[in-house]
Order: C-alpha cells, then structure tokens, then sequence
C-alpha cells in the first residue's frame, strides 16, 4: 500500500490509530517539524501536475452535475492557487513552535512557581467542503501544533484532496512519522459523519468549514467541542469623514475580487452625509465589474435602479457579485445594523475620524474589525498565521482567523520545592 492509500476501516478505528500518532507527533522538535513541513511543501510541488489532474477531475464533475459558480470558484486548483499551498506550508514552518511556549510566569509568596504553558490539543476532526487547499492548510497547521488530524472533505473534491493527502503523507512517510497522523476519511457518508462527531473520547475538536448548512449539521450533532462560523456576513461602512477615494478601493477590492469567499463583503452602509457623492460613484463601478445592488428607499432615491432590499437582503450571504446597500444617519445607526444584520465576522469602517473609529471598534464584538483596510485581509494568511484552519466566531478558546496558536491550549505547569497547602497536616 502506498503512502497515500486510506484502507476502508470503521471511523473508530481510523480514529483511534490518527490519535495514537498525534501521541508521536505531540514530542518532535521543533526542527524536526519544520523539516517535515518543508518536506510536505516540496511534496506538492513535486506533484503538482498529479493533483492539478486531480483536481482537473473535481472541477468538471461539479461543472457537470450543475454545482454554483461559487462551489467551483472554492474548488478550483491552478498552478498560482497551488504554489500558494506550499508557501504557506513553508511560512507555517517558519513560525515559532507554539508547543511547549511559555505565556505567563509567577511565583506566588510561599515560593511556588506557576507558568502557563502551550500543549496540542490532540486529535483535530476537520469537516469542510469544496476547498481542495484546506487539506494542506489544515494538515500542516494541526502538524506545527504538535496535532494528528482527520481530514473529511467534501466528495465533490474527493480526488484533489487524495492526491494532495498522499504528497502530505509521503513527508510523514520519509522522515519515518506515522502516515496516521494525516488521515483522510473517504468514506463521505452522513452515517460516518455522524459516528465520527460521537467520537467524543477520541475527538478533541471538531472544525466544519464550508456552507451554513454543513456546519449546522456538525454543531447540532456533535458531542466533541465545535469551533465554528456559519456565514461571513460582512459590511463596510462609509463614515462621513471618509475618504472617499478609499472607502471606493475598499469596496470594489472586497465584493469584486472573490465574491464567493467569507471575507467579502455583503453590505454597504454609508452616512448620510456623504451618500448623494458616494454612492453614484461607488453604483457606477460596482456595476461595471458586474455587481447587483439591493438597496434601501433611501439609497433607491440617489440611485433610482436599484433593486428594492429587504431585511432578507440584509441577512444574505450572497457569495456571489450582489450586494447591499443602506444610507444610514449616523454612526450609531450603522452599528444598530451591524448588530441585527452581522455575523460577528468581519467589519469595515472608512472614516479620518480617530474618534469614529475607536466608537465603531468598542461597540461591535466581531471576531475582525478593521480600519481603512479591506476586508479581504480577515484571512490567515494575510495576518501571519501562514495559513488558516478556519475563521471562528465561537466565543471558546479561539477567535477570528485560526493559526497554529489556536490549535493548542494552555495548562497550569506548578514548580515548587515541597510546599504543602495545610502544614499541619505533614507534622
């Protein structure tokens, strides 16, 4: 059997064999892992005509069967995306090991000394649909944090995430690490699944990364812990103290460059004060990149071919060339909106305002918030983690975009030299 072969066995078997390698790969130093993920990087260059063929596959059999442009967008593997993979391999291993790191130290007035360290969490089970590359991010992430994983893609991109799993293995293979330690789950029935979210004594953290309804299924039917997101409803808001030569390059940079990625944005909130000058300009070149606008009476008043929007509008993640527009009074308005509308994942404001900015930053709980930056930058890579492993809004451990650090926790490490708590009761 070659390193890439998964042989049919019960999801409890598979399971239990990819904890007891994570065991393994809980203890390797810190070079040996980087040698290892720089080893997986060269894996998937060397067979990149493999999986690009593979994937090849993928995409027109998700083409044939009538699956959404925004399904085959996140599926789609070309040399670029590609050679994008291994550099985040590559700068994951140029992190610093989060295992073992030391992130508080204290010494209480009997002597004892308390440090908090960083430890894997063990077994990770990654559940996501569609992106062929998120077999590598998540592998090699779970990996630098010391992990075992379970990989459970989508059977739409079955054949890339084989031949990608196979050169991730080989790595493993080659350094002589058990190959369990990345194991793909080809058995894609809901009954698999359904045992493997049951695993809660060899299952650590469940991850679901895809559509609303995926995630749903595992957040309902789970009895492991769940770190999630289900939508990326995003907005940018235009401050009457905007740019708005910035506020334009913001939006046009988060709707139109990948529409069908969580990042992008979904609504556009802008002050009144500004809308009669911003949204002509802002309608005009959204328009000219093939963008529908749904907006409010308000905003229909300035430019009267909008689409009428409603709150289901509003809701929507679109993942696709719409989007939605409201004129709001003021600032406070807009973060009203946010409130019923968001998803606590990411949100934009343009503003000059300094006072602006830090009223928007204080009162929104989103996982992201950023300032006169586009939304697309609310992605792992972007912010130095290398790669992500998925983008959390659940209020656990982790927050936002997930790198390795989010794939370990810390525990209490306690150094003393015999001190007991009652000392009457050591005489």
């Amino acid at each position: 059997m070659n390193a890439g072969a998964t042989p049919f066995v019960p999801i409890h078997d598979l399971a239990a064999a990819c904890r007891d390698a994570g065991i393994v790969i809980a203890g390797l130093p810190t070079a040996v892992k980087a040698d290892v993920l720089a080893a997986m990087a060269g894996r998937i260059e060397q067979r990149s005509q493999e999986i690009l063929a593979a994937n090849a596959l993928d995409v027109e059999a998700a083409r044939s069967s009538g699956q959404a442009a925004a399904l085959i967008d996140r599926l789609r593997l070309d040399s670029s995306r590609l050679a994008g993979v291994a550099a985040g391999i590559r700068a994951i291993a140029s992190q610093p090991d989060p295992v073992g790191r030391v992130t508080q130290r204290e010494t209480r007035p009997n002597g004892i000394r308390i440090e908090r360290a960083r430890i894997p969490l063990g077994l990770i089970a990654m559940i996501y649909e569609a992106r062929p590359n998120v077999t590598a991010d998540a592998a090699a992430l779970c990996f630098h944090a010391g992990n075992s994983v379970l990989l459970r893609g989508g059977s739409e991109a079955l054949q890339s995430n084989r031949a990608i799993a196979l050169a991730l293995r080989e790595a493993l293979q080659v350094h002589g690490l058990p190959v369990a330690a990345i194991t793909l789950v080809e058995d894609l029935g809901r009954e698999t699944m359904m045992q493997l979210l049951q695993l809660h004594d060899l299952v650590d953290l469940a991850i679901p990364r895809g559509g609303e309804g995926l995630i749903r299924f595992v957040a309902e039917h789970a009895r492991v812990p769940v770190i999630k997101h289900y939508r990326g409803v995003c907005h940018l808001y235009v401050d009457r103290a905007a740019d708005p030569d910035v506020a334009l390059h913001l939006l046009i940079d988060g709707k139109t460059t990948r529409p069908a990625v969580c990042n992008a944005l979904e609504t556009l909130l802008v002050h009144a004060d500004v809308a009669a000058q911003f949204l002509p300009r802002a309608a005009a070149a959204l328009r000219v990149r093939g963008v529908e606008l749904r907006g409010c009476a308000r905003s229909r008043a300035i430019v009267a071919d909008m689409i009428a929007a409603g709150d289901d509008d509003y809701a929507a993640e679109f993942l696709d060339l719409i989007i939605a527009v409201r004129v709001v009074d003021d600032i406070d308005a807009a973060i009203a909106h946010i409130r019923r509308f968001g998803s606590d994942h990411t949100e934009v404001i343009a503003t000059r305002d300094e006072a602006a900015a830090a009223r928007f930053i204080g009162a929104l709980r989103s996982a992201v918030v950023m300032v006169n930056a586009s939304s697309r930058f609310s992605d792992g890579g972007e912010l130095g983690l290398g790669a992500e492993i998925g983008i959390s809004t659940t209020r656990l451990h982790a927050y936002g975009p997930m790198g390795a650090d989010a794939l370990t926790i810390e525990r209490y490490v306690i150094r003393g030299s015999g001190q007991v708590r009652h000392p009457q009761s050591a005489a």
